[in-house]
């Protein structure tokens, strides 16, 4: 996808509820370092964070600013686990690996906790997340799904019924849902600029304006930007869904897609009492959730041009009215969009394709939980500590049918087609 340009955050409502923004210097000559982080979101700066902790002088290289892209524009939902359900991951890579991954997916958990309270980040954190049911036809399978996951690998959920899901929501349009205590909420953009201070307390050198143009692989490699470059020892690409042209094999695996999210000017009512964040089954899925002083955020609808809608409000509004009929004309202070970077099976792309370089990208919509936590396993794994990365890195991940050409096309026919069966 091509660049975006340099630019301040979007007019969101994160930005514009941020507080202080800081300003980091761009990269101008040439530097030394023994790391350069590419990318200035989640993974980069948890990467950046645990290096400088462990005594590795650290660049980080963002093409705009601190947290500009996804980690800065996304839902703020935590969702437990691995982004595919632990039966369908059994039955391609096996149950001790499945295992191992869930194993993983409770650290990135416990991860995230760690790094909010022992860098005092404070980010409108909630527990909780609901899930919920669009298809009557649904809720059994729900029940059963529920059960499954206790008995069969320990993950505890509990059922709500169409009544209580109602309560906890504010809506009645939904057939069922489930609770999870381990989920929760926080504010994306207060998360990011906490990792980014935290970072360069302990050391870290973050460039702003600084987007990378090419690598120079070899023993040492240098990274190159417009006005300046790296020479360093290891090399980090922490892009997600702005690695574009940087690395072949990513290109083929990871898809940028765009994303819009609102937020309405402050509610009278409290929707969702419990304060939880929720989500329903939709494949082209629905989230929100309220901010502290009662705006809804509201995430719903994606599009796979490279141009965001004229009028991204507009855009969301009827599916933010699917589910609240009585919001339909809220008045809407912020409308904003954002790029994500999918993978074919939606499993993250972690891999080391040189032994001085590693890859991280393709969340599939689990980045705020994920990509703190693989940022570290990165760090680990450069002084040496090879097992976790090694469980994330075996999992498979494969291109895109169609190739450079045809897998926009492939993609938008097989989500046009998901978008059908939802309203279904």
């Amino acid at each position: 996808m091509p660049a975006e340009g340099r630019a301040p955050h979007v007019a969101s409502w994160y930005a514009a509820s941020a507080g202080d923004i800081p300003t980091y210097p761009s990269l101008k000559g040439h530097c030394r370092a023994d790391v350069a982080i590419i990318g200035g979101g989640y993974t980069g700066l948890s990467a950046a964070l645990s290096l400088s902790k462990a005594g590795y002088k650290v660049v980080l290289l963002e093409a705009n600013k601190m947290g500009w892209g996804a980690s800065g524009r996304n839902g703020g939902q935590i969702h437990p686990g691995q982004r595919q359900d632990p039966d369908w991951l059994a039955a391609r890579i096996g149950e001790g690996p499945t295992r191992d991954l869930l194993r993983l997916a409770d650290e990135a958990r416990a991860h995230l906790d760690r790094l909010i309270a022992e860098n005092g980040i404070d980010c409108d954190f909630r527990p909780g997340l609901i899930h919920s049911v669009h298809k009557p036809g649904w809720v059994e399978a729900e029940k059963r799904h529920i059960d499954h996951l206790r008995k069969k690998w320990g993950i505890e959920r509990e059922f709500l019924d169409r009544d209580e899901t109602a309560r906890r929501i504010s809506t009645d349009i939904y057939h069922a849902g489930s609770f999870d205590p381990q989920g929760g909420k926080l504010h994306p953009l207060k998360f990011a600029l906490g990792l980014a201070r935290a970072a360069v307390a302990a050391g870290a050198t973050l460039y702003e304006d600084s987007r990378v143009t090419r690598i120079l692989h070899g023993a040492r490699p240098i990274v190159v930007t417009a006005d300046g470059e790296a020479m360093v020892e290891t090399v980090i690409m922490a892009g997600n869904g702005y690695l574009g042209g940087l690395d072949a094999e990513t290109d083929a695996r990871v898809l940028p897609i765009n994303n819009f999210v609102v937020a309405t000017e402050p509610l009278d009512d409290l929707l969702i009492p419990g304060e939880e964040a929720v989500s329903d089954s939709r494949f082209v899925v629905y989230y929100w959730h309220q901010t502290p002083d009662r705006r809804l955020v509201f995430g719903g609808g994606e599009t796979y041009s490279h141009a965001f809608p004229e009028d991204i409000a507009a855009f969301v509004r009827p599916h933010l009215a699917r589910v609240y009929p009585k919001l339909a004309n809220v008045p809407i202070s912020h409308a904003w969009g954002g790029t994500l970077g999918i993978t074919f099976n939606r499993m993250p792309f972690i891999r080391r394709p040189r032994p001085n370089v590693f890859i991280a990208a393709g969340y599939s919509g689990q980045g705020v939980m994920l990509a703190p936590f693989v940022g570290h396993v990165i760090a680990e794994t450069v002084g040496g500590a090879m097992g976790r990365f090694d469980t994330f890195a075996k999992v498979p991940v494969t291109p895109f049918p169609g190739g450079p050409l045809l897998r926009w096309p492939t993609l938008v026919a097989a989500m046009t087609w998901f978008k059908l069966l939802d309203n279904i």
